[in-house]
């Protein structure tokens, strides 16, 4: 049966962080985010009242918050990186799981792009990290194409990008997720200084995107994008009360984007 590309949806979910070493350390809170087709966001807001594009809402999408953020769309960019890498079919779909704005105000520190061929297969994920320094930087990653369509993708990287103080540039990350539908799971673990240091999940259910399924999630979390800028400043706080050794950033990566291993690709 042939592959199907997935819907733009809500997703009810939460966060979860553990740090293993060198102290145990715990993050975990409720969130919501948006899978959304990057070729129909225009038309899917313009039958939303509470979902805007490029302009002030309750929630938006803005492509000056994704990409190269230089006046061209979050589209084109992602189209732009999946081309030199050899992955771009024009005929595909890229989808971002994203938070979106929220009275005016986002920060993403994960979003990801999963990127279809005409068949609906998915050839590539490109995972856009956001440290709060105002950087950004891509791990475009291609999938396996042994990987069926209702498998877990997994992938491994170097890390190239300074995202925590707490986390020493000199480490790996290797992800796990599932094919967007019912449910979205990401997990990520962060490996240096010889072992797990770090473990990360994003995780959510599906809702209908809908002005009603939206006014519930704004309502029960009516300030949400500021609970996640808050949260990690707060818990870095405390994990340098707990004495976690503090890492100096250094220059950001001469590329934007890394690109995994091509061998890898359908």
């Amino acid at each position: 049966m042939k592959d199907r590309f997935p819907e733009s949806a809500l997703y009810l979910g939460r966060v979860l962080h553990l740090r293993h070493r060198p102290v145990r350390h715990r993050l975990d809170y409720r969130v919501f985010f948006l899978l959304l087709d990057l070729g129909g966001i225009d038309s899917l807001a313009r039958g939303l009242r509470l979902l805007a594009y490029n302009r002030f809402g309750v929630l938006g999408f803005h492509d000056a918050d994704h990409g190269a953020m230089d006046g061209s769309t979050t589209r084109e960019w992602v189209e732009a990186q999946l081309r030199a890498a050899g992955l771009f079919d024009p005929e595909g779909r890229t989808y971002i799981a994203c938070f979106p704005r929220m009275w005016g105000y986002v920060f993403n520190p994960l979003s990801i792009y999963y990127c279809y061929d005409r068949e609906a297969r998915l050839i590539a994920v490109l995972h856009e990290v956001r440290n709060t320094f105002g950087e950004m930087h891509g791990y475009l990653l291609p999938v396996d194409g042994s990987v069926a369509r209702s498998g877990t993708i997994r992938q491994t990287v170097t890390k190239d990008f300074h995202v925590s103080p707490f986390i020493p540039m000199e480490a790996r990350y290797e992800f796990r997720l599932s094919h967007p539908g019912e449910r979205i799971v990401v997990g990520i673990e962060d490996h240096f200084e010889g072992g797990l240091g770090l473990s990360a999940m994003l995780a959510g259910r599906r809702r209908q995107l809908t002005d009603g399924a939206l006014a519930l999630a704004v309502a029960a979390h009516p300030l949400m994008t500021l609970k996640v800028i808050a949260a990690i400043h707060w818990h870095a706080l405390r994990l340098w009360l707990k004495g976690v050794p503090v890492f100096r950033k250094p220059k950001k990566p001469a590329v934007a984007v890394t690109v995994g291993e091509l061998e890898a690709r359908r």
